[in-house]
Parts: C-alpha cells; structure tokens; sequence
C-alpha cells in the first residue's frame, strides 16, 4: 500500500485520496451522512467551496465527528475556494467560509477560476453584466494575507493554466503550493502539488463523462489486476505525484475509491494508459463570451493549453 499522503512545498502534507463535496441537490443530512461515512472507511481530506454551498454541511458532520473523538481536527484536511464574485477581499470572503464551515481555519484556499465577477454574483454560471476585470497580483496580496492571518494554512489556484501559474509566480511572495489541474510537468518543475479534481471525468455531473472508466485501456488493466476501472484511474494519478479528488455519497463506490491505495500498476501499465488521449472535463464554456468576458474564448482561458 502506497503513502497515503505527500508534502507540498510548505512542508504540509496532504492526504492523497480526498472527498469532493460537491452535488447538485445540495441536500444538507445527505452530505453530511457521506462525510461520516467516508471518515469511518479513512478519508481525511475533505473538498468544498462557497459556490458549491456544502461547506456547512461539511462543518457539520466534521465538528461531530471530533466531538465524538473519531478524529482531531489536525488529522484532517479541508479545502475551500475564493469564488469569483470575492476577488476584490479574500480576508472577508474565508471568513465567511469558516463561519460556514464552524473552524478557525482551512488547510488550503484555492482561487477558484481566474475570474473576477461583481461582488453580488453568488450563483455558478455568471451572465453577460457579471464580469470584472481581473487584477490577479490584487487577488493574490489578500491570498497571502489570509495566510498572514492564520485563516488558513496553504493557498493555491484552481483552473489555472501554466502560463497564468507562471505570470503569478512573477510577483508572488509566497507561491502556491497547489494547483488543481493536470499541469503537472510545469507545476513540477515549480514545486507546485498537483491535485486531481474529477479525476474519473466527473460522471453522474451534467457536464460528466464515463470517458475514463469505459476507455478499453482501462477496462483491460482492471480485469489484469482484478479492480475496477475507477482504481486503476485513480492509481494512475496516485502514480504521478498527484492527489485526487473523488467525489460519491454512495457508500459502495466511496470504499471502491478510497481501496485504490492498495493497487499498484506495473510499468506496462502506465505506458498504456499514457496512450489515451487527455481532455479536460470541466473546461470552464460558462466563463467565456465575446463581449463582457476577459476571455473571448476556451483556448484564451486555457492559453491554448486545451
């Protein structure tokens, strides 16, 4: 069984498997049922955002759980995420997130997408009037300010591409020590940690594909291995360094997932699987229009990375 966590360039460390938050129901007893669940097969690393609107139901069953003694709060590690509409006061917009959340602090904070939108947007798909213009070294000075504070013990970004991660660098006093996308050549090379968001493509989402966990060169690994496709895509990021985050309520497939840990793919495999062609599930289509938005289009968010 590999180690079930890895150090970022801070010195914190980072359990590898980690629990998304995110549904579109929302529903507040369901997810923090899945939280219990997931803290009694093991998951220590919890993800959740202001946009997804999880972060009291996740507080919640948290906040019981160290109550009851199933685990300390330093056992665990939550992230949450700077929307768009808060870029202009990440100090006031984190606390909100714990004040949500019923902690004095995150592990991480995550600039969601490197977008600004007015300050009232507090819905995921922004209209045409909603944009602001992005003034990301702004941003990142209230970044590092919550670290400065205590609010938080580790920032990054979230949908950046290398060369965005690379303008940010120029200027940052304390880099990040996250990013959660696939760069993981350029975030190397920096130090950065690579964090896997949807790594099995997201399915049961609407933007969601079963792309990964259908691909022949997955399925054949699994039968090789007698897994599941799931534990072969996810030992794969787990082989690069990466952590991943999965995301399920169903008590099956959140022990499906989490059992990756003891999988280990031989060489073959991985060149194999290096065969498959990359896409990004969640490119993002909603944050781009020709008018109003910084980003005329996909490949001018992306930098043509995409």
């Amino acid at each position: 069984m590999r180690s079930n966590q890895v150090r970022m360039n801070n010195g914190i460390t980072i359990p590898v498997i980690g629990m998304g938050t995110y549904s579109l129901e929302n529903d507040r007893r369901t997810t923090e049922n899945a939280v219990h669940m997931a803290l009694k097969m093991g998951y220590r690393h919890f993800d959740t955002a202001k946009i997804y609107g999880s972060e009291p139901a996740l507080g919640n069953a948290l906040k019981d759980a160290i109550f009851d003694g199933v685990v300390q709060r330093e056992d665990i590690f939550v992230t949450s995420k700077l929307w768009g509409s808060d870029h202009h006061d990440p100090v006031s917009a984190l606390k909100r997130s714990l004040q949500n959340l019923g902690m004095d602090y995150v592990d991480m904070y995550l600039v969601h997408w490197p977008v600004r939108l007015k300050p009232w947007v507090c819905y995921p798909v922004p209209k045409e009037d909603d944009f602001d213009q992005l003034e990301m070294e702004k941003t990142w000075f209230g970044m590092e300010k919550c670290l400065e504070l205590g609010l938080c013990r580790s920032i990054g970004v979230s949908n950046f591409s290398s060369t965005k991660i690379e303008s940010l660098l120029d200027f940052a006093s304390v880099p990040p020590a996250l990013n959660q996308r696939k760069l993981r050549e350029f975030s190397g090379d920096h130090k950065i940690h690579v964090s896997a968001y949807s790594p099995l493509g997201g399915p049961g989402n609407l933007w969601g594909t079963t792309a990964v966990v259908d691909n022949p060169i997955i399925e054949s690994i699994a039968l090789k291995h007698g897994a599941t496709p799931a534990q072969v895509a996810l030992s794969w990021g787990l082989s690069k360094g990466a952590s991943v985050i999965v995301k399920s309520f169903n008590e099956d497939r959140m022990k499906e997932n989490i059992e990756a840990l003891d999988l280990k793919l031989d060489d073959y495999d991985l060149l194999e699987i290096e065969k498959m062609e990359e896409d990004k599930t969640m490119k993002g289509e909603f944050l781009v229009n020709s008018t109003t938005s910084p980003y005329k289009s996909l490949q001018h968010l992306w930098d043509d990375e995409i």
